[in-house]
């Protein structure tokens, strides 16, 4: 069923469904004098189209197993393209933020059925290699998106959103060669309730949990280390943009060697160890007193990120019913993109209270204690390493 662009049309998807928010990362403190707002409120741009995103693939993951994988990834496809690329026409926050709340609902479609589809295709540790591959190419879209993104800013603060209008060809190509896996004759007759159903499973409804802590803790360096370099080293959005690139440089390392570690530590372990890293990392930069310090945890960030991420990716669509695959991957990308979302709004009002190095300290107790959550409940997971 898998011919030979159906992988790297879906990676390429993956890609432009991770760099919706790390294209303009780098950018966030250069945007608050020209929109006229505050440090506060600017990470909303960030916020507000993973709400979104998390909002409409709610929706999605009810009619996802009932349609055609294609019927949902091409309009997806479109959507974020050509609102992505408006972007670059407002002139104030608000504009803005109305523009990315409807280019969220065209991310959400898209990370949710490249994971399908690859659970669909692949099995055992092809699919943990599978995913792997994933993950390796949203680590790099990690790297080469905040420095397309701070390269870009350079000619002004809005050009960066140009960026999305590459996924309107994108469209076009996953048309005509992308296979369609969810045939009329394996689609599900399942509604809203069946679904419900599937996340009464503590091994579904924590792999969530779990899927919301991470992407929580990646948004907390995304949206401030920013902030650090800018105001103790002088840093210009390209500059930032580079730095946010090592982070990405090690989950790109870790994510390509998935299917190792998997075979070596088993998933949960991996994504324990994951875990314990991040926090590290977290709570060495709100002690960092130097640059070096502070890329040394930016890249051992990415480290703990690629670890915990891929196998992450691949219990979720071990963990779900055959015939609801789509729509717990979809509720499952739901969690994390409302920690995504829920990182601006609650690490805002800790900077608020408080200073930058609280935030990094406090996201650093969130991510020891998932770690330790990992070892109480690590019985749930018995017998999938095997699978």
């Amino acid at each position: 069923m898998s011919g030979k662009l159906t992988l790297p049309i879906l990676l390429l998807v993956a890609f432009f469904a991770m760099s919706a928010g790390a294209i303009v990362a780098p950018v966030l403190p250069f945007m608050v004098e020209p929109l006229n707002t505050s440090r506060e409120a600017v990470g909303l741009v960030l916020g507000i189209y993973t709400f979104s995103t998390a909002f409409f693939m709610l929706f999605l993951s009810i009619i996802m197993d009932r349609v055609g994988r294609k019927t949902i990834i091409v309009p997806c496809l479109l959507i974020n393209g050509i609102i992505g690329g408006a972007c670059y026409f407002s002139q104030d926050l608000n504009t803005l933020l109305i523009l990315r709340f409807v280019q969220g609902i065209g991310i959400a479609g898209m990370l949710p059925i490249v994971m399908t589809m690859i659970g669909e295709l692949y099995s055992g540790l092809d699919r943990v290699n599978a995913m792997g591959i994933m993950s390796m190419t949203t680590g790099l879209g990690g790297v080469s998106a905040p420095l397309i993104g701070g390269a870009m800013a350079l000619y002004g603060w809005n050009v960066p959103f140009l960026f999305y209008f590459l996924t309107v060809p994108l469209a076009i190509i996953a048309v005509l060669a992308l296979p369609e896996t969810n045939l009329p004759e394996k689609r599900a007759k399942n509604g809203v309730f069946d679904l419900a159903k599937s996340l009464k499973d503590i091994r579904v409804s924590y792999t969530m949990f779990l899927g919301f802590s991470i992407f929580f803790l990646l948004y907390t360096m995304v949206i401030y280390v920013p902030f650090i370099l800018k105001d103790n080293y002088g840093f210009d959005p390209r500059d930032a943009g580079l730095a946010l690139g090592f982070q990405g440089i090690a989950m790109a390392i870790m994510a390509s060697r998935a299917k190792r570690m998997t075979k070596r530590c088993g998933k949960q372990l991996t994504v324990r160890i994951g875990f314990i890293v991040v926090g590290i990392a977290l709570a060495g930069t709100s002690l960092a007193n130097s640059l070096i310090l502070n890329m040394l945890f930016i890249f051992m960030f990415g480290i703990g990120f690629g670890m915990a991420q891929p196998s992450l990716n691949t219990l979720i669509t071990q963990v779900a019913p055959s015939k609801m695959m789509g729509g717990v991957v979809s509720i499952y990308n739901i969690m994390k993109y409302a920690g995504q979302t829920a990182a601006p709004l609650v690490l805002a009002l800790v900077l608020f209270n408080f200073s930058l190095p609280v935030v990094f300290v406090s996201s650093s107790i969130i991510a020891f204690a998932a770690a330790i959550s990992l070892y109480l409940a690590k019985d749930i997971y018995a017998g999938l390493d095997e699978n």
